[in-house]
């Protein structure tokens, strides 16, 4: 399908969900994930409306990322090896993936600006899962405080592969109450008011439990190749 209809029944399914939980749809963020799909689908969906596009491989970004305009944000979501931040930091605009200090410590270092960073964190606790434990947040984040380029402006989860939603709903609603928690602190390093939570398959759910930032791929896209 094109993307333009892709997008038009999940801005629909999003005003939905805002309307259930008495949110406003214009708090979210679509970040359009382009990781599977060619440069001629990524142009499609910016042609589209999507101003923000999410990448998980280095080269794939890489490949991309010429053949857009500054119009575009560029958001990195996947696990990112301190080797390869120097290859990066310079064009993408907000990281989904901080989970360790050895991480934190090299952008900082190899960055000219602050960078808006999303603290990942492993609430479901799975072993296949990258992500800080719930419980290590917060002293996480003070351990980030005198690194001047770094600026945590949220948290960032992917839930179970799992049908249940009550499952996926505490694990959002988890996210949400520890966000809420250092938001009360109001670190000048760590604002933390935005949550990236929900892909294609939740996504509905995780805006009725407070996400600001979406990242839907294959609803949006469509699968690898196309």
């Amino acid at each position: 399908m094109p993307v333009a209809d892709n997008l038009k029944e999940i801005r629909a399914n999003i005003n939905a969900a805002c309307k259930r939980s008495n949110r406003n749809a214009e708090d979210i963020t679509i970040i359009g994930v382009t990781k599977y799909v060619t440069i001629e689908r990524t142009l499609e969906a910016v042609g589209a409306g999507i101003k923000n596009l999410g990448e998980n491989r280095l080269e794939g970004f890489q490949e991309k990322y010429n053949h857009f305009s500054d119009s575009v944000k560029w958001h990195f979501i996947g696990t990112l090896q301190s080797r390869k931040v120097k290859d990066v930091i310079s064009e993408i605009d907000f990281i989904h993936s901080l989970d360790r200090k050895s991480l934190a410590k090299e952008i900082d270092k190899r960055s000219k600006r602050p960078i808006d960073c999303f603290i990942q964190v492993n609430v479901s606790e799975e072993e296949s899962k990258h992500g800080v434990a719930l419980g290590d947040v917060e002293f996480f984040i003070s351990e980030l405080k005198n690194y001047s380029n770094i600026r945590v402006i949220g948290l960032m989860t992917m839930a179970q592969h799992t049908d249940d939603e009550n499952v996926l709903r505490q694990t959002f609603a988890s996210l949400r109450e520890k966000r809420d928690q250092i938001m009360l602190k109001d670190l000048s390093h760590a604002p933390c008011q935005y949550l990236s939570m929900g892909m294609s398959n939740d996504y509905e759910i995780a805006i009725e439990e407070g996400a600001t930032h979406i990242r839907i791929g294959s609803k949006l896209v469509g699968s690898k190749n196309l």
